[in-house]
């Protein structure tokens, strides 16, 4: 019996030596993947989240900029096509702020 436990002990000592060496090396890879991942993340030209968010706010803006000034050629081409004199005789009407207007610029354009 005392041969049986003696193998044992020494077998979980030999198991606990190898698990201990394996999270070791499990710790040494992990450590050289994330520096290597660091590296090649550096080496791509990526942007930060701030100026992805700054550059979607100006995105976002001209574009509702575009909208606006497509409203306002769009009624002015209906001027020049004649195609109502009720319209034609109708002040422009815009669906957001005149960026004219926000220049400083009053309503008559002084």
């Amino acid at each position: 019996m005392q041969s049986q436990s003696r193998f044992f002990d020494d077998f979980g000592r030999v198991a606990a030596g190898a698990l201990s060496t394996l999270s070791g090396v499990r710790s040494e890879i992990e450590g050289r993947l994330r520096d290597q991942l660091e590296r090649v993340l550096a080496g791509m030209d990526l942007v930060s989240r701030e100026e992805f968010e700054a550059v979607k706010e100006m995105a976002a803006k001209a574009r509702s900029e575009q909208d606006v000034l497509q409203q306002r050629v769009a009624v002015l081409e209906a001027r020049l096509a004649g195609a109502d004199s009720a319209a034609a005789a109708a002040p422009i009407e815009l669906a957001g702020p005149d960026p004219l207007l926000d220049e400083g610029r009053d309503a008559e354009g002084r």
